[in-house]
C-alpha cells in the first residue's frame, strides 16, 4: 500500500466458466494472466463465504465467516483427480452466458460435488493432507459442519427453531448428532478442503505474477449462522438466541428511515473479556486467504447504530460506542503488520478519522460521488486526496459509470466534470475519463470495477442495495478480455507510474 499500484474489482462469480458461475477454475487463471499482462498489482474480490438463494445470493449474508463457498469449487481439477469423469458433465445445462442462475447452479454443482465426495470417501481416511486440514481448521470447521448437518435435518429452519438441546448446544446432544450425521459432517469437511486447496493454488498463481489479492470482511455476520450459534456470548441475543438488537445505519440524505440490516450487533464487552479471540481468529483466517483485507463498515468499530429488535425501520436506533482503539491495539499486537483498507464511506465522524490516523489505515475515495455542488471541498475530489488511500470509480453497490451517465448524472454534475477535466465528455468516453482521473491521482492504489473498464451500462450493475433479488448475477464473457483492452489498461497504468 506504500507503493503506487492499480487493480481491478471483479468477484469470482463473475468470471467466465462452463458451469454457470465463475469459480476457481481456468477462467480465474486466465483473468490472473490478464492482470499480469496489464501490469496490475491487485485483484479485489467480494467475500468468498457461502451464499444462499434464501439470502438473495449475497456474499455479505453468509452462514459462516470462515467457510468457503462450495459453488466456487471448480470441477476441472476434480476431473484431473478422477473424482469426476467426463461423462458426469455430459448433461451440463445451457446456463446463461451473462448472468448467474443460482438455483440452477446449486442443483447442478451440488449433485456433482456429492458424487465427487462419494468417490473420494474411501481415500479420505488415508489422506494426510485432508486430516491436516480438518485438524488445523477444527476451531471453526467442526461447528460449521455440524451446523450444516442439523440445518439440513430441520429442512433449513433457523437454529433458533431447532430443538432446545441443539439450539442451546447441550454437549451430550451435540455428540449424539455428530455420531448420527458423521457422513454429512465429513462431506462438508471435504467440500471445505476442496475449496481451500483450489483457493490457495489460485492465490499462489496470482502472487507468483506479483498480483496481490484484496479480500472483503463484512463487519457483521448473519444471525442464522454457525458463528452466532456457536458463539452466542459475543452477540446481543435474548435467552432463546433471537437478536435483542439489530445493526443498521440511521436516517440520512439517502433514506428517511435509515437502513435496518437485520444482523445482530456484537457484545463488545464480552468479546473484550476474551481478548477478542473470535475476531483474532477471523482476521487470521482472512489474512491466510488474502494479501490485504477491506474492513467493511469500518465506522462501526468506533460507534455503531443499534436498533431494538422488533422495529420495522432504523429510525428508533441509537449510537453505541464500539471497541475502538482497544480492539485495534489488540489486533496490531497480535499481527504486528495489519494490511487493512478501511471502508470509510458515508458520514464519517472525527473519532473514526482519528482511529484511521492512529493506525495509518488507508480509506476509500469514490469518484462517482465527487462532482456535486461541493466539489471544491469534497473528500472524493482528486485534488483533496492524500497518498494513503484507495480510489475507485465506484464499487459493487453503485451503478456503473456509464449507467450513472445514462440514468443518474445531473446536468450540473456533467458541467462540473467537464470543467474539472477541461474538456467535454461523452457517453462513449466517460468511463475512461474517470479511470484516468483515478490513475493520475496521488492515491497509492487505484481499483477499477471490471464493468467500468469495459464501459458497460446499468445492465452490468452488481448490486442494488434497496432490491432484495436479482443481484450478484453479472458475468464477464471470455471475448470481453481483448488484447486491445489489455493494451489500453497497460498504457494508462505505465503512464501514471502504477505498473
Amino acid at each position: 500500500m506504500k507503493q503506487r499500484g492499480s487493480g481491478v474489482l471483479l468477484h469470482l462469480t463473475s468470471l467466465p466458466s462452463r458451469c454457470g458461475i465463475g469459480d476457481l477454475g481456468p477462467g480465474a487463471y486466465r483473468f490472473a494472466d490478464f492482470l499480469e499482462q496489464a501490469r496490475q498489482s491487485h485483484w479485489q474480490l467480494l467475500p468468498l463465504n457461502p451464499t444462499s438463494t434464501a439470502q438473495g445470493n449475497s456474499p455479505y449474508s453468509c452462514d459462516s465467516a470462515f467457510a468457503g463457498n462450495p459453488l466456487l469449487i471448480s470441477l476441472d481439477p476434480l476431473l484431473d483427480e478422477g473424482l469426476l469423469v467426463k461423462a458426469d458433465l455430459q448433461e451440463t445445462p445451457a446456463f446463461p452466458a451473462h448472468r448467474v442462475d443460482y438455483p440452477a447452479v446449486e442443483t447442478f454443482k451440488g449433485r456433482l460435488l456429492r458424487l465427487a465426495y462419494e468417490r473420494a470417501g474411501p481415500s479420505l481416511d488415508r489422506s494426510p493432507e485432508f486430516r491436516r486440514f480438518a485438524q488445523k481448521q477444527a476451531h471453526w470447521l467442526d461447528d460449521y459442519a455440524l451446523f450444516k448437518a442439523l440445518k439440513e435435518q430441520r429442512a433449513g429452519a433457523a437454529w433458533t427453531e431447532w430443538p432446545e438441546e441443539h439450539r442451546d448446544r447441550d454437549g451430550a446432544a451435540l455428540q449424539k448428532a455428530r455420531d448420527q450425521f458423521a457422513d454429512r459432517i465429513r462431506r462438508e469437511q471435504f467440500l471445505q478442503f476442496l475449496f481451500s486447496k483450489q483457493w490457495q493454488a489460485l492465490k499462489r498463481y496470482c502472487n507468483d505474477r506479483r498480483v496481490q489479492i484484496i479480500g472483503d470482511v463484512p463487519i457483521y455476520v448473519q444471525h442464522d449462522s454457525a458463528d452466532v450459534w456457536a458463539h452466542r456470548e459475543g452477540f446481543k441475543l435474548d435467552p432463546r438466541g433471537r437478536p435483542a438488537a439489530l445493526a443498521g445505519v440511521p436516517p440520512d440524505y439517502f433514506s428517511a428511515t435509515g437502513q435496518l440490516w437485520g444482523n445482530p450487533v456484537y457484545r463488545w464487552d464480552a468479546l473484550k473479556a476474551t481478548h477478542y479471540r473470535w475476531w483474532i481468529q477471523r482476521v487470521a483466517h482472512n489474512l491466510a486467504w488474502f494479501d490485504l483485507i477491506r474492513l467493511d463498515h469500518f465506522r462501526g468499530f468506533a460507534a455503531f447504530w443499534e436498533v431494538p429488535a422488533g422495529e420495522q425501520t432504523a429510525v428508533n436506533g441509537r449510537w453505541v460506542e464500539g471497541p475502538g482503539e482497544d480492539f485495534f491495539k489488540t489486533l496490531f499486537r497480535r499481527f504486528h503488520s495489519l494490511p487493512v483498507i478501511a471502508e470509510d464511506l458515508g458520514v464519517i465522524t472525527p473519532d473514526v478519522r482519528e482511529l484511521m490516523r492512529k493506525y495509518d489505515l488507508p480509506g476509500m475515495k469514490l469518484l462517482i460521488f465527487a462532482f456535486g455542488d461541493d466539489l471544491p471541498t469534497h473528500p472524493y475530489a482528486p485534488h483533496n486526496f492524500t497518498r494513503n488511500c484507495v480510489v475507485y470509480t465506484g464499487t459493487h453497490d453503485n451503478n456503473t459509470i456509464r449507467g450513472w451517465w445514462q440514468k443518474e448524472m445531473q446536468p450540473e454534475e456533467l458541467r462540473r466534470l467537464c470543467a474539472y477535466l477541461g474538456r467535454d465528455v461523452t457517453e462513449a468516453s466517460i468511463h475512461w475519463e474517470m479511470i484516468r482521473l483515478a490513475f493520475m491521482s496521488v492515491a497509492d492504489l487505484a481499483v477499477i470495477p471490471m464493468q467500468d473498464l469495459l464501459g458497460l451500462g446499468e445492465e452490468a450493475r452488481m448490486n442494488r442495495p434497496s432490491i432484495a433479488n436479482g443481484n450478484w448475477e453479472w458475468r464477464l464473457a471470455p471475448r470481453q478480455l481483448t488484447p486491445a483492452l489489455t493494451a489500453k489498461l497497460l498504457q494508462i497504468t505505465q503512464l501514471y507510474g502504477r505498473g
